[in-house]
C-alpha cells in the first residue's frame, strides 16, 4: 500500500529510512557485550550445573515470600554456623526510583557480604561446592544465591550496593539483562558474567520458561549507608 505524506519533515524521512531496511533479528539470542556487563573467560560444565539444580531442589525448594512475583532464591553461601535466612538475607539492600518523583530511595537492609565465607551444608558435594571454589580462588565472593525467575516477568528498576557474578543454568532467548541502556541475552552455556550491578538494571523473563542463575556478590568494599 503506497502511502503519500503531505508533509515531508525530518520525521517522515527518519520513518522512510527506518522502513527500507529489514529488523536484525540474528543478535537477539546471543550475549552482546557492553558498558557494566562483560563475559569472563572463566567456564563451568553446563550439564553438570543442571544437574546440580536438579540435585539442590530435591535438597529444598525455593525459599523466599516473593515466589508468586517470580523471585525465589536458594542460598549456596552462609554466614558462618548460619541454620536459618530471613528474607532480607535472601534479598538484600537495593535502591529504586520507583515512582513519578524520581527520588532515589533505599530498600532493605545492607547485608555485610564478607561475613557469607561459608558454602550452605545443605548443598555439599554439588558441582555448585566446586564452582563456589573456583569462583573463591579469583574474586572476593559474599553471598552467592540461586535465584529464579518467573516466566512472563520483571525484577524492578534498581541498583544494588556492589557488583555480581551471574552464572545462567537455565534461560530462554526471551531472558534479558538490562544495565544502565545495555541490554543483552545470557545464554546458558556455562560462561561467568560480570555485571556491575552498582549502575541501574533490571533481568526480565519473556519466554515461556523458568529462569535460573547462579548470582555472586563481589565483596570488593563493604558499603555502610
Amino acid at each position: 500500500m503506497q502511502h503519500s505524506p503531505q508533509i515531508m519533515d525530518a520525521d517522515v524521512k527518519t520513518i522512510h529510512a527506518a522502513m527500507s531496511e529489514e529488523p536484525r533479528n540474528s543478535s537477539v539470542t546471543k550475549f552482546v557485550p557492553g558498558p557494566g556487563i562483560q563475559k569472563l573467560n572463566l567456564k563451568f560444565d553446563i550439564k553438570r550445573l543442571l544437574e546440580a539444580l536438579d540435585e539442590c531442589l530435591a535438597r529444598e525448594a525455593f525459599q523466599g515470600s516473593m515466589q508468586d512475583q517470580g523471585f525465589a532464591a536458594l542460598p549456596l553461601t552462609q554466614r558462618p554456623g548460619q541454620t536459618e535466612w530471613t528474607e532480607n538475607d535472601l534479598s538484600g539492600r537495593y535502591w529504586i526510583r520507583g515512582d513519578d518523583r524520581y527520588v532515589e530511595e533505599a530498600r532493605e537492609d545492607l547485608v555485610p557480604e564478607d561475613q557469607f565465607s561459608e558454602f550452605n551444608s545443605k548443598f555439599a558435594g554439588t558441582y555448585f561446592e566446586e564452582v563456589v571454589t573456583e569462583l573463591k580462588k579469583r574474586f572476593p565472593i559474599g553471598r552467592t544465591r540461586i535465584l529464579s525467575k518467573g516466566l512472563y516477568n520483571c525484577n524492578s528498576w534498581h541498583r544494588d550496593p556492589e557488583p555480581r557474578l551471574h552464572i545462567p543454568v537455565t534461560t530462554n532467548p526471551g531472558s534479558l539483562f538490562i544495565v544502565n541502556h545495555h541490554v543483552t541475552h545470557l545464554p546458558a552455556d556455562g560462561s561467568v558474567y560480570f555485571t556491575d550491578t552498582r549502575g541501574y538494571h533490571t533481568a526480565l523473563n519473556g519466554g515461556d520458561t523458568r529462569r535460573v542463575h547462579i548470582v555472586a556478590a563481589l565483596a570488593y568494599e563493604q558499603v555502610t549507608e
